[in-house]
């Protein structure tokens, strides 16, 4: 009959340990999430993308990449990140153990005097002829716990999506910095840019000055025609302060991305020999997943929730563990280790089953059910954000190129303007306020236009950050 009940309780065991029953569903990733195709763009079924390009591949001016090779190798955010990648990355192995049985060697020696008077010490005496009782044991102890309602594998595929999720939020996190690298240069240039407008500007302003000032001795002008020219002229020179103030700090904030203390930064290049990228290729809204990390790390998220569920309501089943303990065990250190004499062992196996504690239990499962729904929602609603910032990029970019194309034709009118203003002006056909007035006019328009050119170069790498390029 025993060996009976043995032979059924062992069958049982292995029988429960191999099906490891899948008490939880998990939720998929919601396929209704993606729309069909972006806003200002059209239909389209080509899976290609330029954010599958390596950043070194669509950047192609050198000091941009030297600028974002060193921020990917030293800036200290991305470092933290690798950090907690290689965090995660101990977490998962050590998860790969948990049906690993542990197993502990322990030495113990303990003495006891009991006191004359109990019923232990008047035994001692009787039967020993002493007053303390002396134990010396050395032995290996094991426990091991089934995993028969999946408990342990939700664990391992928790941190194993953790550990994944810890390599997505790296690679978002690139993306940024190397976008923010290239949009930086982009208004480096731009300052330099209209650096330059200003100097010319106020080369322009002062011959202005100095023609009025001729006209004023010769008896044609006035002290106010003067005194205008001259302010537009500080007006001009104002500008340049301010401009190289805004590059020293443009360059500052360059040094703290590329982790670097502030220095200058090198430009071989202009503003005006950039060539804006015609960038068509964006793709398919639902490879998004594959493609921008952040959306990538709110799936894993969802990985995440579901392990936690199947964590949580494994904890409200009754739970198998065996436990087995042998070694050597003596009253005196003389026969500790006489074999077999004192040799002992134990075999324990038995079910648990939560009774007090089941609320508590039963509450941090529906925490958990709770939190996967909001995995749900969290996924959802960074796809709605990356889409919304795909069509904001997309709807910049060509209107941006319709905007610069209005102010490039502006400019170009107001060039022409200001060599017929001074004509004029000259031979005494025009009044001083006009030459003036063009004169502002066209340096407002070329500042602007420098402008243009710099948002329109930054709606692209938006572009490419957005579609997920750029941790490559």
């Amino acid at each position: 009959m025993k060996q009976y009940i043995t032979k059924t309780v062992t069958g049982a065991f292995i029988l429960l340990t191999l099906i490891s029953c899948k008490i939880t569903k998990d939720i998929e990733t919601p396929k209704d999430a993606f729309p069909e195709t972006f806003r200002n763009a059209s239909v389209s079924k080509d899976s290609s993308s330029i954010a599958d390009l390596d950043w070194k591949n669509f950047f192609t001016e050198k000091d941009i990449i030297q600028l974002i090779d060193s921020a990917v190798t030293r800036n200290n955010d991305l470092q933290i990140a690798t950090k907690n990648i290689e965090i995660a990355q101990y977490r998962f192995t050590q998860s790969k153990w948990g049906n690993i049985p542990q197993v502990n060697f322990a030495v113990n020696a303990t003495t006891s005097n009991p006191s004359d008077n109990s019923f232990t010490g008047m035994n001692l005496n009787q039967a020993l002829g002493q007053k303390h009782i002396d134990d010396y044991s050395a032995g290996v102890s094991l426990s091991w716990e089934a995993d028969i309602w999946g408990k342990i594998k939700n664990q391992k595929k928790g941190a194993f999506a953790s550990y994944l999720q810890s390599e997505e939020v790296k690679k978002a996190l690139q993306t940024t910095i190397v976008a923010n690298v290239a949009k930086g240069y982009y208004n480096l240039l731009m300052l330099d840019a209209q650096l330059n407008i200003a100097r010319q500007n106020l080369k322009l302003n002062d011959s202005t000055t100095k023609i009025i000032q001729l006209k004023y001795d010769s008896g044609q002008g006035t002290t106010l025609a003067i005194q205008q020219s001259e302010a537009q002229q500080l007006n001009a020179a104002q500008l340049i302060p301010l401009l190289e103030q805004n590059i020293a700090i443009q360059e500052n904030a360059l040094s703290v991305l590329t982790g670097s203390f502030p220095d200058s930064k090198a430009r071989n290049t202009s503003l005006n020999a950039i060539e804006l990228k015609n960038n068509t290729a964006i793709g398919i809204p639902s490879l998004l997943v594959s493609r921008r990390p952040d959306v990538k790390s709110a799936e894993l998220a969802l990985k995440v929730a579901n392990a936690n569920v199947g964590i949580t309501k494994a904890d409200l089943y009754p739970s198998l563990k065996i436990t087995a303990q042998g070694g050597a065990n003596s009253f005196e250190t003389s026969s500790w280790f006489t074999m077999p004499a004192s040799l002992f062992g134990t075999v324990a196996g038995g079910l648990t089953q939560p009774l007090l504690n089941g609320k508590r239990l039963r509450t941090q499962y529906n925490i958990a059910l709770a939190e996967r729904e909001k995995s749900v929602l969290s996924f959802r609603q960074t796809v709605l954000v990356a889409v919304s910032e795909i069509s904001d990029a997309l709807v910049k970019v060509e209107k941006l190129e319709q905007q610069e194309s209005f102010l490039n034709q502006k400019v170009k009118t107001l060039q022409q303007a200001i060599k017929n203003s001074n004509l004029l002006f000259k031979n005494g056909m025009a009044e001083y306020l006009e030459v003036l007035s063009a004169q502002t006019n066209l340096l407002q328009s070329e500042l602007e236009l420098a402008n243009m050119k710099r948002e329109q170069l930054a709606a692209n790498i938006e572009l490419y950050r957005a579609l997920g390029g750029g941790w490559k």
